[in-house]
């Protein structure tokens, strides 16, 4: 019976990079960034190890790349919601939110977190890749909505800066969760119920007339 020798990945020429960057995305996913080679990621993408270094000089900027694919135009996307809408500062909220709890842990994208977490210290140019690219930006647009519900008078006084990582924190926790423990057999999320019971208590603890303390 023949066999079919075409690569895995047979598209466009101008189409290649993001071939290249979803092989590299399975395999630091596998892996972990540190023991990936550039070898095997050619592989995996069907093209030579040259022809890779026609668009990645090295791994670290096919790692940036890998990340500006899955990540940054959500980041992009949820930036120019923010400048745009023109509807009540919660309904933003959670398009924000959710919009990025469906890239940071509903994709294999969610494994990212995880990398930067486990090789910050032996690279911390990408560690500060990731933070100015996307953790910055995604913190400074949730603050931009609470700043707007404040103005508002929608949402009660609260101190923007402080309450982002309160928003983000249970994204992060269930992105390590399911690139951790899931794969070790661990009780699965349940992503739905985490984020309906988080906005949830983020819409009564920001609500205009709600205590000081926050929902009891």
């Amino acid at each position: 019976m023949a066999t079919d020798p075409s690569p895995r990945w047979r598209r466009r020429k101008e189409a290649r990079p993001q071939e290249i960057t979803a092989a590299a995305l399975e395999l630091f996913a596998e892996r972990g960034f540190a023991a990936s080679r550039l070898d095997d990621v050619a592989a995996r993408a069907g093209i030579s190890k040259g022809t890779l270094y026609l668009y990645f000089p090295n791994k670290e900027e096919l790692f940036k790349a890998v990340v500006r694919d899955a990540v940054v135009a959500t980041i992009d996307e949820a930036e120019r919601l923010a400048g745009s809408f023109s509807g009540g500062s919660f309904e933003l909220l959670e398009m924000v939110v959710r919009r990025l709890a469906g890239r940071i842990v509903g994709t294999r994208a969610g494994v990212i977190p995880k990398l930067i977490l486990a090789e910050a210290g032996n690279f911390p140019e990408l560690a500060r890749f990731y933070h100015d690219e996307v953790a910055r930006r995604g913190f400074a647009t949730v603050a931009a909505v609470l700043r707007r519900g404040i103005e508002r008078g929608e949402f009660r006084p609260v101190d923007a800066r402080a309450m982002v990582p309160v928003i983000i924190g249970p994204l992060l926790l269930a992105s390590l969760w399911k690139s951790t423990f899931e794969p070790v057999a661990a009780e699965p999320l349940d992503l739905a119920a985490l984020l309906d019971t988080h906005l949830d208590h983020l819409r009564r603890s920001l609500a205009a007339d709600a205590p000081k303390g926050g929902p009891p």
